[in-house]
């Protein structure tokens, strides 16, 4: 294997420009069978070949059950040996080719074990159930710490249990803090943030009211990376269990809370995360929706609409149609100046899911205007003058999702009555139109 002068390989090799032939020959025993990259953590399956940790891992992960050079038949459970002896040399060649530009390989961190990590858990479970809080901030440090250093780590720690033993301390502490969560709290919700779907066991002591009390405690006044783990937390519960969703929603104080997030942002992560939240619940039932439209959400979200970027469009459009599927949500929107513009210029200009979305909403406020709007028409109206028309004709000859195109055929229907009477819109400027109906 070559490098030629003045290229950077991926492993660090740069050859210098007066480098005798322009090229830095690499050894062949020190590149990896798989990448033919050079190695960084070699390790040796029972077979005698030794491959970089990452490669084989990989390898063995996808399903495979040989080995690549020699195609015997190797177990998934085999521990991969570590090769110190290519390592050192690989590291020594490194060192010899510094003057070409060439990075030392640092030496490898030892991957964590089975053992290893239930060892961790049996005592942060004691330590949590006598409430040792200094113990406990021990061992959660250590787990973070070993799933921060490779993937391989954090799956190992995830399939011992983790997020079990992790959820059942935040619910111990939630009982003895009453709501008025501390620093072993944070430090928990931080760990399990990294080990997302959480089981069904999880979620059970997360759901707890205690433990709720102490998530809308951290999502109120914590500190923005407590705040982010907390809204996650809670996205994590009410986005995978159905059953949850009603729970975390009447939670004391989670509606007010993820709302101020919304209202008062402190960054892009945790306004999406609590805007993917509140979707789940204002989606699961009416009276959850109205209870969020009562808090001012609708018009909040319809001036973050103006200019935001596309998974954050997403997302407002997604709450929006959960609020208008309430009157109280679709009265807001009736009193808001921008509703109808924004949402006609969000159809087949940002995303499918907005387009759906969007066309969802106009759907459930024009249906409704007759009884609900107090202008009457206006609705209708309104979507005429700013090309609502237009944009659904397009919609359909261009394609869209079944459900989307009931409502846009609905929404058309209902648009095509209203021009036709004057005091709607000029007839003119849909003479180049033939009519559908």
């Amino acid at each position: 294997m070559t490098r030629r002068s003045g290229r950077k390989s991926s492993f660090g090799v740069r050859a210098l420009v007066g480098l005798q032939g322009g090229e830095l020959t690499v050894p062949a025993h020190f590149r990896c069978p798989i990448s033919l990259e050079l190695m960084k953590d070699p390790v040796t399956l029972p077979t005698g070949i030794t491959y970089d940790r990452r490669n084989i891992e990989a390898w063995l992960e996808a399903g495979h059950e040989t080995c690549p050079v020699t195609k015997r038949l190797v177990a998934g459970g085999q521990d991969l040996t570590p090769n110190h002896t290519i390592r050192r040399l690989i590291q020594d060649w490194c060192v010899a080719n510094r003057k070409y530009g060439v990075e030392r390989i640092p030496t490898p961190r030892i991957p964590t074990s089975a053992a290893e990590v239930a060892g961790i858990l049996s005592e942060l479970a004691a330590a949590s159930q006598r409430g040792e809080v200094p113990r406990c901030l021990e061992l959660v440090g250590r787990i973070r710490c070993l799933a921060g250093e490779s993937e391989r780590n954090r799956r190992c720690i995830v399939s011992n249990g983790a997020a079990a033993v992790l959820s059942a301390a935040f619910a111990a502490f939630s009982r003895v803090n009453a709501g008025r969560p501390a620093e072993v709290e944070e430090e928990i919700l931080a760990a399990l943030a990294g080990m997302f779907p959480l089981g069904a066991e999880s979620r059970s002591q997360l759901a707890a009211p205690e433990s709720l009390r102490s998530l809308v405690g951290i999502v109120s006044n914590g500190d923005l990376t407590g705040r982010l783990n907390a809204v996650q937390v809670v996205k994590e519960l009410v986005h995978t269990d159905v059953a949850l969703v009603g729970a975390v929603a009447d939670a004391e104080g989670m509606a007010e809370a993820l709302v101020k997030l919304i209202r008062e942002p402190i960054s892009s992560q945790v306004t999406k995360s609590s805007l993917v939240a509140i979707f789940y619940m204002v989606s699961s039932r009416e009276a959850t929706a109205s209870r969020f439209a009562a808090m001012g959400l609708v018009p909040v979200l319809l001036d973050a609409l103006v200019d935001c970027d596309k998974s954050t469009t997403e997302k407002i459009t997604g709450v929006l149609d959960g609020l208008c599927g309430c009157r109280r949500g679709r009265q807001a929107a009736y009193h808001h100046a921008l509703t109808t513009p924004v949402l006609v210029k969000k159809i087949l200009r940002v995303s499918v899911m907005t387009t759906e979305f969007s066309v969802s909403i106009l759907w459930k406020l024009c249906k409704n205007s007759d009884r609900e709007a107090e202008t009457g028409e206006g609705c209708l109206a309104e979507a005429l003058q700013v090309g609502a028309f237009q944009k659904l004709l397009l919609l359909l000859q261009v394609g869209c999702g079944e459900a989307t195109k009931e409502k846009a055929s609905e929404l058309l229907k209902l648009l095509n009555a209203s021009r036709l009477k004057p005091e709607c819109i000029d007839s003119a400027d849909f003479k180049a139109l033939k009519r559908p109906f």
